[in-house]
Order: structure tokens, then sequence, then C-alpha cells
């Protein structure tokens, strides 16, 4: 022990400055990693919220670069409240110019018919949806209603005239009478409540807290998926339209409530040209007209007998999920 003070007290100096280089290489070793794995993650997250930013400025510009939508013309056509008659006469679309996905879509519902629109994902029935209502307008061609081209009413004195129940329903918050009353809102409480006894949605109601003044939260967590949909029904029967654009509930709902959908569908339809998105086999049997629909085309269409005696793509599809 003496040898070893004696040789160090005349290095003492020497001895401190390498236990301090020995300590700043174990601590150097074991916070540079962490820092530069730090330094890594920020300068990741930075990157990718550069990327996002700059995708979202490419989304943004294409919009703003998109062409404007076609203004209404200047002597529109009235048409307060339609018979129902829809023709599509040698209709063409393509959401690219050069690139037609609907070629020569032939067509007629008279008033009060059922036009069931089926076929695979994919295949262009809600994109037939999306013209009828002219939220994208048409290559060639024309779609008429009672005999006026869609053309010559403006948007809005077209839309008046349809109503829509889709499967993804919806709500605003607000109360349940509101939502109700969303596209006609100077109704009265009994206009509301008739809707909603039709709409097979009163029971229901009466039962939440405050009944028809119960507030609906945003992303309405308070309902079911059945309820929401029953309350988007309530709400087409107090607007009262005399054409219909029906989206079926399939498997988001339970069967009891897909039943009870379907029961207030089938009142709602009544007297009125619909036109149905079908997934349920009693709606496609009991349809006026099947329109077929492939890769954006009508491939077929007439009733169901007419089709399952073809023998076509049609039957191909109904005996294969239905039968």
């Amino acid at each position: 022990m003496k040898l070893v003070l004696s040789f160090l007290k005349p290095h003492w100096k020497l001895c401190l400055l390498t236990v301090f280089l020995l300590l700043v290489d174990v601590v150097g070793a074991l916070i540079i990693p962490t820092f530069a794995a730090q330094l890594m993650n920020e300068a990741s997250f930075m990157i990718n919220s550069l990327q996002s930013a700059l995708a979202s400025a490419e989304r943004t510009f294409e919009f703003l670069d998109d062409e404007e939508e076609i203004p209404d013309t200047a002597t529109p056509v009235n048409l307060d409240r339609a018979e129902g008659t829809i023709a599509f006469e040698h209709v063409s679309f393509g959401y690219s110019p050069v690139k037609i996905l609907m070629k020569d879509i032939s067509f007629t519902a008279k008033p009060g018919q059922k036009i069931a629109v089926v076929g695979s994902t994919g295949a262009g029935k809600t994109t037939l949806i999306n013209l009828l209502m002219r939220f994208y307008e048409v290559n060639g061609g024309a779609i008429t209603i009672d005999g006026i081209t869609s053309t010559d009413l403006t948007r809005k004195g077209l839309r008046k005239n349809f109503g829509m129940v889709l499967q993804d329903t919806w709500l605003f918050g607000g109360t349940i009478a509101e939502n109700i009353a969303y596209g006609k809102p100077d109704a009265t409480r009994e206009e509301i409540i008739k809707a909603a006894k039709m709409a097979k949605v009163d029971y229901f109601i009466r039962t939440m807290p405050q009944g028809y003044d119960t507030v609906i939260e945003n992303d309405a967590n308070n309902l079911s998926v059945g309820q929401r949909q029953l309350l988007t029904i309530a709400r087409v029967f107090l607007c009262d339209p005399p054409i219909l654009i029906l989206d079926e509930a399939t498997s988001s709902v339970d069967t009891r409530t897909e039943a009870e959908i379907g029961k207030a569908m089938k009142e709602l339809m009544s007297g009125r040209t619909s036109f149905v998105i079908a997934h349920r086999r009693s709606t496609i049997r009991d349809a006026d007209n099947i329109l077929f629909m492939e890769n954006g085309n009508i491939i077929e269409q007439g009733n169901h007998t007419e089709l399952l005696k073809k023998g076509g793509a049609y039957a191909a599809l109904y005996n294969s999920q239905f039968a």
C-alpha cells in the first residue's frame, strides 16, 4: 500500500486526469447512444411530418386546379314536384374524358316503379346514383325527369325531388327532433312525430330520457346503427319526396333491426319511384326492373323472372348468393 502511495504522490495530477478521462468515456458510452437515438427519432418525426404536409399540399392544389362546377342554366325549368318518370338516354360517363367508364346507358323508370341496382363492388352502382343526382355531369347522352333534361333544372330544383337513405347515416349534434326535421326545418312537432311513427322509430324515441328532445352526440355513439338509419328514414318521410334513392342495410345491423328497417323502407317506397342499391333477395325479386351492372355498364336489365329465364350474369349471381 505504501508503495502504491509513494508512486501516486508525485503523479497525482496525472492519475486524476486518467480517472476523469475514464469517467468521460463511461458516461459518453451511456449517454451518446441515447442522445443519438433521440436525434434520429426527432429527425424521423420531422421527415414524416414534412411528407404529410407535402401530400396535403398536393391534394389541396389538385383541388384548386380542378375545373369548377358547371353553373346552373340561366333559364331553369321549375319542377316543384316530379311525377317520377326517370330516363337515361344513351348516357356515357368517365371520371376522365379519355377514359369512359359508362357507355350507352339507357333505361326508363316509370312513376311508382322500384328499380333495383345490382352488381358486385365497383360495378358502378354508386356512380349511376351520382349521375342521377348531378354530382357529376354526363359526357354524352341525357338524363331526364318527367321529360325535362336534368341540366335544364337547377341542382337545388333537381335534388329537392329526391330523398336518400344510405347505409352510412349522417346525424348532427342536436336533438332527435331537429335531426328528423333537417330537410324541413319549419316542420311542426306533430309532423315530426307522424314521420317517426311511419319510420317505426317513435317507440324507441319515447324510451329516450328526453324523448324527441334527447340530444344526439356529434358522433351519435348513443344510438345504434339501426336506430340511426331509422331516423334518416323518418327524415325522408317528413320531406315526402317523389323519388327515392335507398341503400339497403346489410351486415351492419342485426336480423331483427334489418327487418324493421325493411318494413320502414317498404312503406317509404309505396307510391314513389325508387332506386334501390339492393342486397336483399326480397327487394330484388319484387323490383319492377333490375339493372345488373358490371364494369360501369348495365349488361342486363329486366324483372327477376325474365333475367332468371335468360340464364345470364344475373342468374349466375342470384343462384350463387341467394338460391
